[in-house]
């Protein structure tokens, strides 16, 4: 009888095992997460509660930290505008894709429609793309947004100081030319819907209203395409001068204009975090945090912080290029968890093509998927950075070490800064020997110690050499083998 009934358990495990093998149990595969990127616009370091900010306070911002994974280490690609933002879209360094500073008004070049960005990724995986804010990648028709991946685009073409705009209301014509804060571009700001201009931004009473305008078109797109895949791109004009803040926050912060700023900045983020959990969306969309390069310290208290780090915008110190960085994705990445590996803007595309199973570019990129990080199976996935500015080489990392080559930059320390949106005097240095840092030791860069460790030195000035050869340098006149060409309007306008 025991015999028995163990040969009949035995012969109901075979058919269970065949039938399954027959009929296997499918398991329904995870909705693709949406994508939320958020990017301001010239924000620090230290701009942010959770990075030490004092004077405002950013509660949406510090929850998005305390649910989602905050990094220390997290660098711009570049200290400029438009090539640190080629960098975020194409996985790039902005020197491969040509895009080497900040584009202005009317520009005759702007990222190369050939090039592969976030969207077109996307897209290629059935999903809705769409930016709201500022652009900066040129103006002209064949390279604004809906012509590199995006279905809908809602923003200015480039940075919000690019026309004569004073802070007093004093006429352009009867000021000193040596007092006015910007004075450069057109004489409005065009706001662009799709691939049209609906209306100017004309006065500072119309940039009061640019965070409301960007958070009220986001939350609109969420709402229109939940039920779909979606990708949403903020590009934030603010903290970028001349600051701009709504009635709702004016006058809220301890410090004056710029903590206002940064309070309504906290306050679009909220609302988007706000409208994907009235949607059902929170739990499936991958919300990501940062900035597109560091403070511009001579705008005094119109600038943010660098946190004690080391110069700023349009330098490749710390302070210029570190950023704060915060990115959310429930069930994925562990609550309050934070992370000191090495990153760059430019390593957020592969992660993202990782994420939804997507193609990358056929052509080269220099970004690394993060996503090991993120599910904190490695500590990090890079250990090298080069630092390009204006198509110079200015470093190269390896680990914790930073060589600085020969080079001039712009300096802060000791000069006189602006007030109330104008700016003040700013200074150029020129680094005559090679620089090392240990960064991990010196984060604020105030030890050359070059001398006591000549031999890492060499090697990372043998790196710096094999780096021009792939993306050229200015300095020494090296043409990269490795450099795409941009966009130009001659080529690209027939198309």
């Amino acid at each position: 009888m025991k015999n028995l009934l163990l040969f009949t358990i035995f012969v109901f495990f075979l058919s269970c095992k065949s039938n399954k093998e027959d009929n296997p149990v499918t398991v329904p595969e995870v909705d693709r997460p949406n994508i939320v990127l958020i990017f301001m616009d010239d924000m620090g370091y230290g701009d942010l509660g959770v990075y030490g900010a004092t004077g405002w306070v950013t509660p949406n911002l510090d929850k998005l930290a305390s649910e989602g994974m905050r990094f220390t280490n997290f660098h711009a690609a570049t200290a400029v505008c438009s090539a640190s933002r080629a960098a975020l879209l194409t996985g790039c360094y902005p020197d491969r894709v040509s895009v080497h500073g900040a584009y202005f008004a009317n520009a005759k070049q702007g990222l190369n429609p050939n090039e592969k960005t976030i969207a077109e990724i996307l897209k290629e995986k059935d999903y809705t793309t769409g930016i709201v804010g500022k652009w900066h990648l040129g103006d002209h028709l064949s390279m604004l947004p809906l012509q590199q991946g995006f279905d809908e685009y809602l923003g200015i073409p480039y940075s919000n100081d690019m026309w004569p705009v004073y802070y007093d209301g004093t006429p352009a014509d009867s000021i000193n030319s040596k007092k006015i804060p910007w004075k450069i571009g057109m004489p409005e700001l065009p706001l662009i819907r799709g691939n049209e201009k609906i209306r100017g931004i004309k006065n500072l009473n119309d940039m009061d209203q640019i965070t409301t305008i960007y958070t009220e078109e986001a939350v609109e797109f969420i709402d229109k395409h939940k039920e779909d895949p979606f990708f949403l791109y903020l590009a934030h004009s603010m903290p970028h001068v001349p600051l701009g803040v709504s009635d709702k926050f004016r006058g809220k912060s301890d410090q004056g204009l710029y903590g206002d700023v940064i309070m309504e900045v906290d306050w679009s983020v909220g609302e988007v975090m706000k409208k994907l959990k009235e949607e059902g969306l929170e739990e499936n969309t991958v919300v990501i945090f940062t900035s597109d390069n560091g403070p511009w310290l001579n705008y005094g208290n119109h600038a943010g912080s660098t946190g004690g780090l080391r110069e700023g915008k349009g330098t490749m110190w710390e302070g210029g290029v570190r950023e704060p960085a915060i990115i959310k994705w429930p069930g994925v990445i562990n609550s309050g968890s934070e992370s000191d590996a090495l990153l760059l803007n430019l390593d957020i595309l592969p992660t993202i093509a990782e994420i939804v199973d997507g193609n990358l570019p056929d052509h080269k990129i220099d970004g690394i998927s993060m996503l090991p990080v993120l599910k904190e199976e490695k500590n990090t996935v890079r250990n090298e950075f080069w630092g390009y500015y204006g198509g110079e080489l200015i470093f190269v990392q390896r680990d914790e070490w930073k060589l600085y080559f020969p080079h001039k930059y712009r300096e802060y320390v000791g000069y006189q800064q602006g007030l109330d949106g104008f700016p003040g005097e700013t200074g150029v240095t020129e680094m005559k020997e090679m620089e090392l840092y240990n960064i991990s030791e010196d984060i604020n860069e105030t030890t050359n110690v070059i001398t006591n460790y000549p031999q890492i030195a060499n090697e990372l000035s043998e790196l710096g050499q094999k780096v021009r050869e792939e993306l050229g340098d200015r300095i020494t006149g090296v043409k990269g083998r490795g450099v795409r060409q941009p966009g130009k309007v001659e080529t690209t306008a027939s198309n």
